[in-house]
């Protein structure tokens, strides 16, 4: 198949071209591409172009270039990064991530606590807790607490994708609480109680029990 590349830049279009023929299964998962000759005539590219789509699609989690043995087909399709997922996804779809990363991590928490831990929890749901907050200010508490509890589950790979979720929630959840303030602080604050003196208790159904019912709730608000 000759597909003629006429636009520029080159590479990116080139490594465009690539990707729809991996989305349509011309080359499955683990396949070997043609070699780089055959491949740049095919496309109607110099090998330099086409060495740049490839390092290009290498970058994007698509293919894999082994020296000696050739480029591999290694994901059908390209992430996209997580601001683009993000700005696109709805405040709940966010949450409905956050109930499944959290209440995980609440588990764990409760049995990986160190003394440590547990002194940030407190600290965080004291100053969550603190009386005449700005919006802003309470969200940003909010959202320490939260971190703590993450923190505390001593999983690196659940932290970083809280951290990806924080900078969008955190707009959402200050425009949100500007429209519609909480029903009852009283009550919510107890709900993060309960997380906290869960995981204090080394009780990982009841802190992923806790963390779940408060975020359905949270997701109840924007819905």
């Amino acid at each position: 198949m000759i597909v003629q590349v006429q636009r520029h830049p080159l590479a990116a279009q080139t490594a465009q071209l690539l990707l729809a023929r991996i989305r349509d299964g011309e080359w499955p998962l683990g396949h070997r591409l043609p070699g780089e000759t055959t491949l740049a005539a095919q496309l109607g590219v110099g090998r330099s172009t086409l060495r740049e789509a490839i390092r290009e699609l290498a970058g994007r989690g698509v293919l894999d270039s082994r020296q000696g043995a050739g480029v591999f087909v290694t994901a059908l399709d390209a992430a996209e990064d997580w601001d683009t997922v993000l700005r696109r996804s709805t405040i709940a779809s966010v949450i409905e991530a956050r109930i499944a990363i959290e209440a995980e991590a609440a588990a764990l928490a409760a049995t990986r606590r160190t003394p440590a831990d547990l002194r940030a929890i407190r600290r965080t749901l004291a100053a969550r807790g603190a009386l005449g907050q700005s919006v802003s200010d309470h969200v940003d508490a909010d959202m320490a607490f939260h971190r703590a509890v993450i923190s505390a589950a001593h999983n690196d790979v659940l932290i970083q994708l809280f951290d990806a979720f924080l900078p969008r929630l955190r707009l959402a959840m200050i425009d949100m609480l500007k429209i519609r303030p909480i029903e009852s602080e009283p009550c919510d604050h107890a709900l993060h109680q309960q997380l906290a003196d869960s995981i204090i208790a080394r009780n990982p159904t009841a802190a992923a029990a806790s963390s779940r019912t408060h975020l359905t709730k949270l997701k109840e608000g924007f819905s």
